[in-house]
């Protein structure tokens, strides 16, 4: 079973030896917040503190932000850059990671085979 984002932050904390009082005091929020949070008894903090939090504990802010259910602040303009980019992310959603990876292997050799292109001038 997949972990919620509180356990992941308590996982995260007490991996790095961090109380949740220091932790708090980082991120700038209460203890007895965190506290909730990591207790799944209140919803993932909004999505500035979360980066704080990931600085903090100094992991990629991602992870978290996927477990929070929020879309990475630099994939937002990414997906509303064309209309069929969220068909696209639908058409995709139910691939493996394994799967995943795969296209996203894809997509890199289909960008290089792009980029001599624009180093000549041409499209």
């Amino acid at each position: 079973m997949a972990k919620t984002f509180g356990e992941r932050l308590r996982e995260l904390r007490l991996e790095r030896c961090i109380n949740q009082r220091d932790l708090a005091a980082q991120v700038g929020i209460d203890f007895t917040y965190l506290s909730k949070i990591e207790n799944n008894r209140m919803t993932p903090p909004a999505t500035k503190t979360i980066l704080k939090i990931a600085h903090a504990l100094d992991v990629h802010s991602d992870e978290l932000l996927l477990l929070a259910d929020k879309v990475p602040g630099d994939i937002q303009p990414v997906i509303t850059r064309s209309p069929g980019l969220p068909a696209f992310l639908r058409s995709i959603s139910d691939l493996s990671e394994e799967e995943l990876r795969e296209l996203s292997t894809l997509a890199q050799e289909v960008r290089a085979r792009r980029e001599p292109h624009r180093e000549n001038g041409s499209r």
